[in-house]
This record gives structure tokens, sequence and C-alpha cells, in this order.
């Protein structure tokens, strides 16, 4: 089995976020997929296996190629990963077939549709309802600093009036696990070249910390769009390697997140899954 290794949301390598990408024939087993990302040890290892569209060996429209695709954590199978999904697309796109225009994965999150944006790759992705809860002494416990306002989607959202406090926080990752939530992200409004800086904090992933999480930025880009009034969000997640997220809420409760990519290595996994 081939393995590449992609930094996602960076153009250079050593930042963003790296991914494992596996590109399979079939699938083994869910234990042996678990085992290989606990190997692994990043945030995520993606695992795709190449489809057709309608089992008649046909793609879909002219350019387009698909893939089935699963993402896990050291800890679990998860229902999405951003970053995953830009490597993987990356992969597909630059190595496997690089004639094709867009690919478009099948997922525990539906058809998610990724396609090439001048130097970065655009992906499709569905958007979460989010509600305003109120702020807690448990949420200034766990991050360290009260937010001013705290809101719950698929993850948890937690917004603070300065960039500093979200840059420097060393969250308690006990007291995280108790808070609601997916993935617990700390979030303020940029002063710079960022419309947002956020970090995002994972213990019940089994990851203190996601350096760079696209699919908690479907619910962050959200947050601020609205909140900024802006149709576009420029976001800049400020974990130790950092990255960059260009966001655009789409029609039909969908965000386009786009992103650049690197490849830093290519493997191959000797023993039997």
């Amino acid at each position: 089995m081939r393995q590449y290794i992609v930094d996602a949301f960076t153009k250079e390598a050593f930042s963003g976020n790296p991914a494992a990408v596996c590109v399979l024939d079939g699938w083994p087993s869910d234990a042996s997929m678990m085992r290989l990302a606990r190997e692994n040890n990043l945030s995520e290892t993606a695992f795709i296996v190449r489809e057709a569209q309608d089992g008649s060996g046909a793609d879909g429209a002219e350019g387009e190629v698909r893939y089935r695709l699963r993402w896990f954590t050291p800890g679990c199978e998860v229902e999405l990963c951003g970053h995953a999904t830009l490597a993987s697309a990356f992969v597909a796109l630059n190595i496997l077939e690089p004639e094709a225009s867009c690919v478009t994965f099948d997922t525990m999150s539906g058809r998610l549709l990724v396609q090439r944006d001048g130097e970065q790759l655009r992906m499709d992705f569905p958007t979460y309802e989010l509600r305003e809860i109120p702020v807690t002494d448990a949420m200034e416990a766990a991050f360290g600093a009260r937010p001013s306002k705290a809101v719950l989607g698929l993850d948890l959202i937690c917004v603070f009036d300065d960039e500093s406090v979200v840059r420097g926080m060393d969250p308690n990752q006990t007291l995280l696990m108790q808070l609601p939530g997916r993935i617990q992200n700390a979030t303020a409004a940029g002063t710079a070249d960022a419309d947002c800086v956020s970090r995002s904090f994972c213990p019940k992933l089994a990851i203190a910390e996601d350096p760079v999480c696209g699919s908690a930025h479907v619910q962050i880009a959200s947050y601020w769009a609205c909140e900024l009034g802006k149709d576009a969000v420029r976001a800049y997640q400020a974990s130790a390697r950092g990255g960059w997220l260009f966001c655009q809420p789409l029609e039909g409760g969908r965000m386009a997140i786009s992103g650049d990519a690197v490849l830093v290595a290519v493997s191959d996994i000797v023993a039997p899954l």
C-alpha cells in the first residue's frame, strides 16, 4: 500500500497540518485502519479507494474522478475532516489523476467535491446549525480565560475579545473533555491580515491540538461571516505550525474552503493490514 504525507493549508513543508493519505485497491478491516492511524500518530490518516460513479465503470462529468474516503484519528473514525480531504484531493489530482479537474469523495458526510482553483484546491462542505449557548465557569476553567460568547454546532466555538489570548492560551485538556462538542475551538477577530484567528483542541479525538482544522472552520467561518458581515473569510489557525484557510459561505447550507498543500513524503506500507 502506498502512503503519502501531505501538509495541508500551507505552501511550505513542515507547516500547516500533516495528513497521511493511504491509497487502497480495496478496504481492509476497520481495526487494521485504526491500527495504522495509531502507528502514524497524525491528527488524521485518510484512506481512499477508487470508485466508478454507477457501477458501470464510468466516472461522472468530464474531468471528474470519484473515490471513497474515510478518516481516522489515533482515537477513532470521524465523520468529517477538512485537512485530510484537502490532502487526499492533492494526491488524487496531482499524483493519481493529473488530467482530472476535480475529484468527488463519497464519505460519511455525503458527497464532497474538490476542484482545482488556480494553485489552490477548493472544497465544498456541508455546514452545521449553530446556536448560542451560555458561557460557563467550566469554559473559563478549561481555556484559562473567560470567553465573551459560546456557540455550539458539531463543535464548540468559544469567542474571545483579544486574539492574543487565543494565541497564548494553554488549556487544560482534561477539563476540555468535559465541555460540549466534538472539538473545542477558541477564536477571536483578527487584527492584521486575517479576519479571524482560531485554535482547535481535540482531546475527545485523542488529539491535544489540531494544527489546522478544516471541519471546525466550516463552523468558525460561518460564525465570523455573519458577525463581520462578509461574504468571504480569510482565517488563520494560530497553532505552532500555523495555516491559512479561505472560506466562503455558499447557498444551500454549504461552505467552500480553499487551501494550498505540499507533498512531504511517499512510503510503502509493507506490514500486512
